[in-house]
């Protein structure tokens, strides 16, 4: 386990918010009143723009059950970790002539399985996490510490859009790969060789529509019980470490 702080720290108010992401502290989730104003608003609105910082407008209530105090419309969840760029760590990975292994989550919800997915990427050698800005377990205390501080050493990356993100590294010439039941052809006999992208879905409806859509090939584990699905960390595991056994042959 990492001796690292897993504290999850919270701000509120424009103001303070504000000061916050210009020092460099990005939030993990935003909550902004519907029908916020004030003279401040537009320069928070342009920072979480500019950002590239995703917010759920909510109503009054939602942040009174957040805290008691004078949030004045705002409230921010502070992220323990430092989110990297994918298109910087793809980029330096091919100029170094690497073949670079990412792993798209597609919408995992439940924190511990997020823990356990990054702590078994950080064992493969997988060189990013990417991650939707919405929808998305929260990075947590509980998933640092389901991730035995994997989340500190694997690089994680948010995207506002998971498609156009896949887009991007198929443009870069990485194949995307998602791991899914819809399909005849196992993790066995696909090739997961050369710079890959991996792609897990979420617990219950698994990859999207349009992620299964715009992939280079499908893949699924062989399931010889009467179970018809496994735990979606269990099986990036067993996904992941197929593509290690190929790779390092």
């Amino acid at each position: 386990m990492t001796d690292k702080d897993t504290t999850i720290l919270t701000t509120y108010g424009i103001r303070p918010l504000i000061e916050a992401i210009n020092s460099g502290k990005i939030p993990d989730r935003v909550f902004i009143q519907r029908g916020l104003k004030g003279d401040n608003v537009p320069e928070l609105m342009g920072l979480l723009k500019s950002h590239d910082i995703a917010y759920k407008v909510v109503p009054e209530e939602k942040l009174n059950r957040l805290t008691r105090d004078n949030h004045q419309g705002v409230f921010a969840f502070l992220s323990p970790i430092e989110f990297a760029s994918i298109e910087g760590i793809v980029e330096q990975e091919l100029e170094a002539g690497r073949e670079p292994m990412v792993l798209i989550l597609d919408h995992i919800t439940d924190v511990r399985n997020l823990g356990a997915i990054v702590r078994t990427a950080e064992c493969t050698g997988v060189c990013a996490v990417v991650i939707p800005a919405e929808g998305n377990a929260p990075i947590s205390g509980e998933a640092i510490k389901s991730s035995a501080g994997a989340l500190f050493r694997v690089p994680i990356c948010k995207t506002r859009n998971v498609i156009d993100t896949a887009y991007y590294l198929q443009q870069c010439g990485l194949r995307i790969i998602c791991a899914t039941e819809k399909t005849q052809q196992t993790v066995y006999d696909t090739d997961m060789k050369g710079p890959i992208a991996i792609v897990m879905g979420n617990e219950e409806k698994g990859i999207s529509r349009a992620m299964l859509k715009m992939c280079d090939s499908r893949a699924k584990l062989p399931l010889a019980g009467e179970i018809g699905s496994l735990n979606v960390s269990v099986a990036a595991g067993a996904v992941l470490y197929e593509a290690v056994r190929q790779r390092s042959i």
